[in-house]
Order: structure tokens, then sequence, then C-alpha cells
């Protein structure tokens, strides 16, 4: 028999202070320290005669196509593994430097710092991978209480999460990649220090495993609703509360995956760039949400009025911008056994995870975006209705997420 071997590791690849934050237009003062290390991890899956696949997740708000074409030569330096077969992800937290990827939409100006992504690729790129045989167990498990659907509470939302646990011989536990659908923003606009945020916490609580972290269809999915406060503490009763049902899950029995490498597939799908509405109209949004908003409070209602106000101003900012007529997204499948892993670089509402799910023929699929690029949101009919913030700076309209679907869905069966 062919052993399945493992070599995964979790690097401290935080910045040092005096960088810029990314995820929030309103903050705009350079980060002042960390709050917790910003990780990237590295899970390789393959055999002594495979590549396998190896996942390379990282604390980012995005992945841009650039930086993942960097990352991926990297990890596939240090893993002695084609670049081809690494996967690129970032968790999206909104405490991470914008310097690393630059500008990932016209509403938040950025530019790439070489001191950090060069620094960040360096650190990867020299990684020291152990190879050891594993054995491999696919779990899933409900999640409770860490979010909901950032509309409307009870609106859609995948809220299990999906564990793929690898195991030593010898029976102890190595490492998991885990996937779960929420926003990281439990730290808002006024945190000046890099963090995590919960899905480090995370980690943390699953320690010494090595923890890959891989963000769902999280585009409408956050805290919003669920978090009693901002900050640290709030950070890690959020992360604890998945590490603790994480924990619940690995004490029972798993579904055994077979001894063998996992497999990726790729494709690309070119989609068209929306039109824009007209100045007229884009002013009369900005005037809309301006009515709507509440000053000073930071309950949901005024969060998602501010959201609002966000996007009718990016609206603009796209605008002046310019845009391309179309975008090149990157797709990839990856499956191992019953399980079947489809990663998209977009901001995928949980309706569409849903969707991509139903359409599977795999008997196991998960959903991941912000994956080896970043495209923005693509949104679900409600959300286009109602002008929420992310219809209002998404790049595609609804016939080109149904089309985007659909060739995914395709592909996923092919």
């Amino acid at each position: 028999m062919t052993d399945l071997l493992l070599a995964a590791t979790s690097l401290d690849v935080t910045p040092p202070p005096g960088h810029r934050l990314d995820g929030y237009a309103a903050r705009a003062v350079p980060a002042t320290g960390a709050a917790d290390p910003l990780r990237a991890t590295i899970i390789w899956l393959g055999t002594a005669d495979d590549p396998g696949v190896l996942w390379l997740t990282l604390d980012a708000i995005a992945v841009g196509k650039q930086l993942t074409t960097e990352l991926a030569a990297a990890a596939a330096k240090a893993a002695g593994i084609p670049p081809a077969n690494v996967v690129v992800s970032a968790s999206h937290t909104h405490s991470g430097p914008s310097g690393w990827t630059g500008q990932i939409h016209p509403v938040i100006p950025a530019e790439r710092e070489p001191v950090l992504y060069e620094a960040l690729s360096a650190s990867i790129a020299n990684a020291t991978l152990e190879r050891r045989p594993v054995t491999a167990s696919w779990r899933s498990i409900e999640v409770v209480g860490v979010g909901t659907n950032r509309h409307r509470r009870n609106g859609p939302h995948d809220n299990t999460a999906g564990i793929l646990a690898l195991h030593s011989l010898e029976g102890s536990l190595e490492a998991i990649l885990l996937d779960f659908a929420c926003h990281p923003t439990t730290h808002g606009p006024e945190n000046l220090q890099y963090s995590a945020d919960w899905p480090g916490a995370a980690r943390a609580a699953l320690a010494p495993a090595v923890v890959g972290y891989l963000q769902g269809a999280a585009g409408d999915v956050s805290p919003r609703f669920t978090r009693r406060g901002r900050g640290a503490v709030e950070v890690a009763r959020l992360g604890g509360l998945l590490a603790s049902r994480v924990r619940e899950a690995l004490a029972g029995p798993g579904l055994e995956l077979p001894q063998a490498a996992p497999v990726i597939r790729r494709t690309t799908i070119r989609l068209p760039v929306r039109d824009l509405p007209s100045a007229d109209d884009r002013a009369s949004a900005v005037a809309t949400a301006e009515r709507s908003l509440r000053d000073g409070a930071d309950d949901p209602s005024a969060r998602i009025a501010q959201t609002r106000l966000d996007g009718a101003r990016g609206q603009a900012l796209m605008a002046a911008a310019s845009l391309p007529e179309t975008l090149d997204l990157p797709v990839s499948v990856v499956t191992m056994g019953d399980v079947c892993w489809v990663n998209l670089p977009v901001e995928l509402f949980a309706l569409h995870g849903a969707c991509l799910q139903a359409d599977s023929t795999h008997p196991i699929t998960r959903v991941v975006g912000y994956t080896d690029g970043y495209y923005g949101y693509i949104v679900d009919p409600s959300a286009a209705d109602s002008g929420a913030y992310e219809a209002l700076i998404t790049f595609f309209d609804q016939p080109t997420t149904n089309r985007l679907l659909s060739e995914t869905a395709t592909f996923v069966n092919s």
C-alpha cells in the first residue's frame, strides 16, 4: 500500500507596525502593532510518487492574482511540487496588511509593498516541510453562534464546519483543514492592530495540530448579529466556540478517506463586467443612503445603513476607474474520496454555496471562496433587488452570476 503523506507547518508572517491595514474604507491610520499573529499555513497531502495538493492559507483580506502566483511558486519550491498543485486561500480577515496584495477593489485604494510581499514569499519558500505518513478522515458539524446572514438574522447561511482530520499512524492529530463560512470582522475599523480575528483564535484553541482555515460562502455572512462587542475578548470567544465544536466532532468517528493523494483540476471562466448605473442614479443612491444612516450607532441596523452608504460611494469610485470589459476567474476543484472542495476567487453569498452543493454529484461538497485571486462579491437576487452594499460594488450582474454558477457546476461534475 502507498502511504498518504503529510507535510504541514504554520508560519508567523506578521508584518512590522507602520503599514496600512486592509478591510475598511474608514480606516486609514497604519497598524500600531499586533493583537495576535498573522499566519501562513501549509498543508500538503500527496504520496511518494504523486504531488497531490498543497493548501496555502493566509490571514489576509484577499490573495490577488499576482500574489497568488508568487505564493504558489514559493510553496511549490518548499514542497518540491508543481505550482499548479498549490491552492492559495485567504481567510478574509479585515485586520491584515493591504501591502501584500494591493488594491482589491476601487472602494479601498492600496498599493503593493515589496518589503511586505517579498518577505512573505521568502518565509514560505524557506519553510521546512517534513513528510510523514498519515490517515485522513472527514467530519462535519453544525456551529451555531459564530455568524449569521448579515442582512437578516434568519437569512441563508451554511452553519456547518467541514473538517479534514489528518492523524499520524500512531493516532495523534497532526493537522486539520477546516472550512467554515463567516466574515472575520469581529474587529472593526477602529482596530489598528494586525489580527487573524476569530479564525486565528480557533486555530490557537486547536493547537498543537496545524490548522489551515478555508473561508466558505461568506459574502453575506458575518458576526453582525452574534458578536457581543469588539476586540480581543470577543475574538477569543467566537474562535473558541468554533474550536469547541470541532473538538466535539473529532471526538467521534469520522468517514475514513482513501490512502491516496487528492486530485486537483482547474479551469478559467471569462465573465463580462456589468454596466454601472448612470451618474444621476449613483448620486441618488448616495443621497438615499445618507438619509438612512444613523450617526454614532454600532447596532446591526446602523452597520447595514453605513455599508450601503459605503457601497453607494463605491459605485462612484468604480465609475471613475478604468474597469476591464471582462475578467478571467480561475476555478479549481479538489477531490479526495467522497469529498470535493470547489474553489472560487469571489465572495460567494450563502445561496450560491447552497446551489453549488445541490448541483454537485459528489457525496460531500464544500464551497470555498477567496481562493487563487479576488474578484469581489457575487450577490443573490434579494441583495440585487434591495440595493445592498455588496450589490452596489459587484463587478457582475445577475445573468453573469448565474452563468458563473452554471459553468462552475458543470466543471465540478465533469
